[in-house]
């Protein structure tokens, strides 16, 4: 299974970041199976953004929530991140990830460096 991030890897401060995840290899609706937004700032470790899984049900971080959408266009095997009113401590490494719900994630996205900044 291959992840690949898209998106722009710039946007300013209270915008919506919009990421997309792009999934080969496998199926977004795979049984048992979710997918995972997880950044890291830099000089900081790994944070869980959020999750959707097979089933389209999703779960955020309790930080975030307020803030973040998750959605997916199967058609596609695709799934969206969506982070309104960021600000430039936001900054960070965007991952995708998938694998079995409530399991480590096996399959990770490469990465896209996003800056937040005017």
């Amino acid at each position: 299974v291959q992840l690949q991030e898209s998106g722009p890897g710039l946007v300013k401060p209270s915008q919506t970041l919009s990421l997309t995840c792009t999934v080969a290899g496998g199926s977004i609706t795979t049984a048992y199976y979710e997918w995972n937004w997880i950044r890291q700032p830099p000089g900081k470790g790994l944070e869980w953004s959020g999750s959707i899984r097979y089933s389209g049900s999703t779960y955020y971080s309790p930080s975030l929530k307020s803030r973040t959408s998750i959605s997916r266009d199967t058609s596609k095997n695709q799934f969206t991140l969506q982070l309104s009113s960021v600000t430039p401590e936001e900054s960070a490494m965007y991952y995708c990830g998938g694998g079995p719900v409530s399991a480590r994630t096996t399959y990770w996205g490469q990465g896209i460096q996003v800056t937040v900044s005017s």
